[in-house]
């Protein structure tokens, strides 16, 4: 039985579940703040059910969809499908049941999430297919992954908060209220999009280690558009910007001392991260695409339910 686990959990790369997670249930934390009430263990639980069908779905999509030229790539050749350990019925099957699960738990939390789970579907498997057309794959991806936190966010409150702007200038009070609410509304749109931003970094990072395979094959990366050196530059470019984002999103969400002391380590890790690509070597980088990056998801998850807790003075539902 752990054999067959293991397997299955190779196949669609389950440790790096790390990478989308903790924003995911960082975004959970803050948005129940702003309910004054932690989410109940239903709501928690139908959360976590359906980043992981979202994420196997993605996961399973591109494995089905990549496997010729996984068979063709000597860095991924050993993969489930190439190698034959899983079939390709079976992989299907597996796609199409946690696409299934998504939805089912979607439905479960509320009437938004529900009408906009075929919508996220669509497009974290749609980036699967993006190499074939686009230099900019890793934007799409950046998209799906942001889709995490926006989704818990959504999950807690049922929308995103911003408020009617009906009666916005007829008093001061009316004025003050909506901008408030604006403040609470825009906190999921600036994580979503410091998301997008640190995955485009640190995946053109790991585009490196295909450079000469995607130009033989035909594939597109900005790796393989730009060259390594002047992709390497927009990737620090992406990361800089992303952590100006998370100092933003720590200002919006009035947080102090403990969040901005988990943004100097993230942003420390960032630029160890960039130094260690350099090397272009296939350890190292793949060191610092997986290790060093856990580590900034970690420590954003940690330092916000930090703040939320310290701060938030609210009580379990």
């Amino acid at each position: 039985m752990l054999s067959f686990v293991q397997k299955w959990a190779g196949f669609v790369r389950f440790s790096h579940t790390i990478f989308a997670l903790p924003f995911a249930l960082a975004a959970m934390a803050v948005a129940a703040r702003e309910n004054r009430g932690w989410p109940g263990g239903r709501t928690f639980g139908l959360i976590l059910a359906a980043m992981v069908c979202a994420r196997t779905c993605a996961m399973a999509f591109n494995r089905i969809v990549d496997r010729k030229f996984d068979a063709l790539n000597p860095r991924t050749a050993n993969r489930h499908l190439p190698a034959g350990q899983i079939s390709l019925g079976s992989a299907i099957f597996l796609c199409a049941f946690s696409g299934a699960g998504l939805i089912a738990a979607s439905w479960l939390l509320n009437p938004l999430c529900f009408y906009l789970s075929p919508v996220a579907l669509i497009v974290i498997c749609f980036y699967s297919l993006t190499k074939r057309f686009t230099d900019y794959t890793h934007v799409f991806l950046g998209l799906a992954l942001a889709l995490a936190p926006v989704g818990a966010w959504l999950a807690v409150k049922g929308g995103f908060g911003f408020g009617s702007p009906a009666g916005l200038f007829a008093s001061t009070e009316s004025l003050l209220t909506w901008l408030g609410d604006a403040r609470v509304g825009i906190q999921p749109v600036v994580l979503a999009l410091a998301v997008v931003l640190w995955l485009v970094g640190f995946d053109v990072i790991y585009a490196l280690q295909d450079y000469e395979f995607d130009k033989r094959q035909g594939l597109r990366s900005l790796v393989v558009a730009w060259g390594p050196k002047n992709a390497l530059a927009a990737a620090f470019l992406a990361h800089i910007i992303m952590c100006g984002l998370l100092f933003a999103f720590g200002l919006l969400c009035r947080f102090r001392f403990v969040y901005f002391v988990g943004w100097v380590v993230i942003v420390a890790c960032l630029v160890m991260e960039h130094w260690i690509a350099r090397r272009r070597s296939l350890n190292w980088i793949n060191l610092a695409f997986f290790r060093l990056n856990a580590v900034v998801s970690a420590v954003f998850f940690v330092v916000v339910v930090a703040e939320v807790i310290f701060r938030g003075g609210f009580r379990l539902r």
